[in-house]
């Protein structure tokens, strides 16, 4: 079951602080609240998703789209750092955390790239 992989455990948990962590922010960053929530969320429903599929390019596709919401979440971040809204320290522990997820997710493409061959 995909939900005792390690990558979507840390992809449900990095979801999960992300909203608690822009349930902090001030009125105003909406838009920013929004979009970091669906890209952080992003990455684990894709990996939840391509479980439900029978080829591998179609698993391969759910893997590259939530390896791309991983990348999503970087500038986002990275946006709500510069206005002070995440303070240094986190920010980096966050973003640590996606180049470890992504690097995960990356490796499960390899995988399949090789079942392939």
């Amino acid at each position: 079951m995909f939900e005792k992989l390690e990558v979507y455990q840390k992809a449900v948990d990095f979801a999960d602080e992300v909203a608690v962590l822009t349930g902090t922010f001030p009125r105003g960053y909406g838009f920013l609240v929004d979009q970091l929530n669906r890209a952080a969320l992003s990455i684990a429903t894709n990996l939840a998703e391509r479980n439900g599929r029978f080829t591998k390019p179609d698993r391969r596709n759910f893997f590259t789209i939530a390896r791309g919401s991983v990348q999503e979440c970087v500038p986002l971040l990275e946006i709500a750092r510069r206005r002070g809204l995440v303070p240094e320290p986190p920010a980096l522990v966050f973003r640590e955390r996606l180049e470890v997820i992504a690097k995960m997710i990356s490796g499960l493409i390899n995988g399949l790239n090789k079942r392939e061959a």
